[in-house]
């Protein structure tokens, strides 16, 4: 069993030391991932300038690829040039915050896992809920079970691509629920706080602030409220393919 692991929180970061961990205790895994800090990008890619990647140590231990550049960028070029073969798997994270609901189209951790999937590639995110004192290795022990049954039961899905989100309350809880839920569609963050700086310059910090009303709906952003571990299967095909039969019948013309 092969893995490429990356996430967007960088090649140092505490979360993708303990998924590296607690992954290596069933798979070989190989760590390419970004330099530094590339959270929010996306799925951002580089095409202006060549993508420097250099081989990291911690001591003799071989930490894995650090490339400069984006999530997608390295699992990108790892699957491409890096990894040596095909990986049998892509895990992104585990990353500092959960990418939930409509933070998954900016999440880096995210797009990183859908360039996995890009390649056929069967692919995890996994994010946990942001703390100060995150405690990634007990995330990590909820993960890694997770992650080996999807792998077992590849044969009962074609989907490739899935979202895992891990709430800070289920790190005391000794059998987490779990739920397999649609990703919710709020749109968050739609405040900003105005404020000056010391020149008397205007500028502007995002609140992340909820919506007033939320759905009421069961989504991954409800069931993380009550403290469940989510699942999301994702697809990255954007076509909304129940309109194209009425779209064609449209007559549509150029001129």
């Amino acid at each position: 069993m092969r893995i490429l692991l990356t996430n967007d929180d960088g090649i140092y970061a505490p979360g993708l030391a303990a998924l590296e961990a607690e992954l290596s205790s069933w798979a070989n895994v190989h760590i390419i991932a970004p330099k530094t800090e590339q959270s929010g990008v996306g799925h951002a890619i580089t095409f202006l300038t060549p993508l420097v990647a250099e081989e990291v140590y911690q001591g003799e231990h071989r930490r894995g690829w650090a490339v400069e550049g984006s999530p997608a960028d390295c699992v990108k070029l790892g699957v491409s040039e890096l990894f040596g073969g095909r990986p049998d798997m892509v895990i992104s994270g585990i990353n500092s915050g959960l990418n939930a609901g409509i933070n998954v189209l900016y999440s880096g951790t995210v797009a990183a896992a859908i360039e996995g999937a890009f390649f056929g590639i069967r692919s995890v995110a996994v994010s946990l809920e942001y703390d100060e004192h995150a405690d990634y290795a007990s995330a990590a022990k909820i993960a890694v079970p997770l992650i080996r049954k999807l792998w077992e039961l590849r044969e009962e899905t074609d989907t490739k691509l899935f979202n895992l989100n891990i709430p800070q309350q289920a790190l005391t809880q000794a059998s987490p629920a779990l739920q397999v839920v649609p990703m919710g569609l709020d749109r968050w963050g739609e405040s900003f706080e105005r404020r000056e700086d010391p020149r008397g310059r205007p500028y502007y910090w995002a609140t992340n602030d909820p919506p007033p009303k939320m759905t009421e709906r069961e989504t991954d952003l409800s069931a993380l409220r009550r403290g469940c571990v989510t699942l999301t299967p994702l697809s990255y095909d954007m076509t909304r393919h129940h309109e194209l039969d009425k779209m064609n019948g449209w007559k549509l013309e150029t001129s």
